[in-house]
């Protein structure tokens, strides 16, 4: 489990600490919690307890490491609070099966109530969206603010959207069905229910991302409402499979989120936490070469709990292999296979565009027409776009070239090519249209209102703003500053916090940041196409 804090990283440090001690005390642990300290403890037969803590420029971070010997193996329960300078508290929990035989394969580890108690006493949230022990009831009012959460970027979690079946009782079906059916996800997902009205709110923004009639859909990372495609991308459960095997159900429902969990990568701050060096326990016999014994015990112990881990690890970076070759092979098939299908998508609007400029000429068209792209046929690189921005009247480059002609190195660059373009023949119809005065509003609500025949991207790509995260560190926020000419701003710079996703929502793919803010005047300035900028999940 992965999650961020809102409470500082002093105050969550110590609700961390509380409910871990409360959990440790309580039936069926009943451990000695008053054996808390720094560097290991022994808090019953076969259990000890690591502590260590450090404070520093570079960053702050406590950690609690659980061991408790057990027939065939050990479960080792890990617990990390950390912060680096101003950046989010971050909170991990980890819960894994170390078998004593090296052949044996790990028990799979089902969620612990520790992270019940931590999501109950921490005010955790994923991004946008907050992270909760129990499923949060979603009201029509709600919907536009969880369809924000489900288009963001910055999600680490999936979504886990259950329905109500038509025919049963909303509060029947939620607490007899859906919250024993959910209970293994907690901390693994964002958990959420609709009610009937919600529901038929939802399915109407989300025509090609729909879950009805008591069906469960996991939604992943970076939703694109406007792409029927990105629907295959979201797992949908039926009420069918609920109702007549809910263990089942239960299983098939917890594989998604349970293996994001353990492949996903850490964030930075989390996977820059220096590894565990255990501290052996002080000798209690009352001679020397007792004192010396016991301590040798202690370290071959330690030394016996590294060799398991290293074991394990070994393990997981193997299948980890393994299955990024495959992920590569499969990634490789997709690429092409959205190549040919966007391929398909521009052929059809160039023909759409030039039966459009044929009406024209013969006068079946109104003069009001939106403006025709500079060019018929689409740019096959960036340095190519590079190359005929200038031919586009109210649309200005002022970033650095080398960024963007990085692009044309990634392994997308063909599909990242022509989702740029869109959006830059979009931003050049937006701008004429305000300087125009056919347009008031700003560039993402052009994009969902735009005339008949005018270049829109999916509005979901466009984002208005950086978050507060971003804007308040002022590394991530000077990058985000480019050149404008000094008659637009006397600086000669401006923030640009708005920007577009090219290709999908992660971090992998591009971005560009642009600012309209003198747009009827001196049009849009594009202050960068490349490389996603730093930010908190990069």
């Amino acid at each position: 489990m992965v999650v961020t804090s809102r409470t500082d990283y002093v105050q969550t440090g110590a609700l961390v600490d509380e409910q871990l001690r409360h959990w440790l005390a309580q039936p069926p642990k009943r451990y000695n919690v008053d054996a808390f300290a720094e560097g290991r403890n022994e808090i019953a037969r076969g259990v000890t307890l690591d502590h260590d803590s450090v404070t520093a420029a570079t960053g702050t971070y406590g950690r609690w490491r659980l061991r408790e010997t057990a027939p065939g193996g050990t479960w080792q329960t890990t617990v990390v609070t950390r912060q680096i300078a101003d950046g989010p508290t971050w909170v991990q929990l980890d819960v894994e099966h170390l078998p004593d035989d090296a052949e044996a394969a790990p028990v799979p580890a089902k969620t612990p109530r520790l992270a019940r108690h931590l999501l109950e006493a921490l005010d955790a949230h994923d991004g946008l969206a907050d992270v909760t022990a129990m499923p949060q009831v979603v009201e029509a009012e709600d919907v536009e603010a969880v369809i924000d959460e489900l288009c963001d970027a910055d999600r680490r979690l999936p979504v886990v959207m259950a329905s109500t079946p038509y025919d049963v009782e909303f509060d029947a079906w939620l607490e007899g069905t859906v919250d024993p059916l959910l209970r293994p996800l907690v901390g693994l997902a964002i958990l959420y229910v609709l009610t009937p009205g919600a529901e038929s709110v939802f399915n109407r923004a989300l025509e090609h991302h729909r879950v009805y009639n008591g069906g469960i859909r996991t939604y992943l990372s970076g939703v694109d409402p406007a792409w029927p495609a990105d629907g295959q991308r979201h797992r949908v459960m039926s009420k069918r499979l609920i109702t007549e095997n809910p263990h089942v159900a239960a299983r098939i429902l917890n594989q998604l989120p349970q293996g994001l969990a353990t492949r996903l990568p850490l964030p930075d701050a989390l996977d820059s936490v220096p590894l565990m060096r255990t501290r052996a326990r002080d000798g209690v016999g009352g001679s020397e070469q007792e004192r010396l014994r016991d301590e040798n015990d202690a370290l071959h112990e330690i030394l016996e709990e590294a060799a398991s881990e290293q074991r394990v690890r070994a393990d997981e970076i193997r299948d980890l292999k393994r299955e990024l070759r495959q992920a590569e092979n499969n990634e490789a098939q997709v690429v092409v296979d959205y190549d040919e299908q966007y391929k398909e998508l521009h052929r059809a609007k160039a023909q759409i565009r030039g039966l459009q400029r044929e009406l024209l000429r013969l006068g079946a068209a109104e003069q009001a027409y939106a403006t025709v792209a500079p060019s018929v046929n689409a740019p096959t690189s960036f340095r190519e776009i590079l190359d005929r921005i200038d031919d586009m009247r109210r649309l200005h480059f002022s970033g650095r070239r080398k960024y963007t002609l990085e692009l044309d190195d990634q392994a997308y660059g063909s599909s990242w090519v022509r989702m740029a373009w869109d959006a830059l023949l979009a931003l050049q119809d937006f701008a004429e249209a305000v300087a125009s005065g056919k347009a008031s509003s700003d560039f993402k609500q052009w994009c969902a209102d735009a005339p008949e025949g005018a270049h829109v991207i999916s509005p979901r790509k466009v984002v208005r703003d950086e978050s507060k995260s971003v804007k308040a560190n002022g590394e991530w926020s000077r990058a985000r500053t480019f050149p404008v000419p000094r008659h637009v701003h006397p600086d000669g710079k401006l923030f640009m916090g708005a920007h577009l996703r090219i290709g999908g929502g992660n971090t992998v793919a591009p971005r560009l940041h642009y600012y309209d803010g003198a747009c009827a005047d001196h049009g849009i300035f594009v202050g960068y196409m490349g490389p996603h900028l730093t930010n908190t999940m990069t």
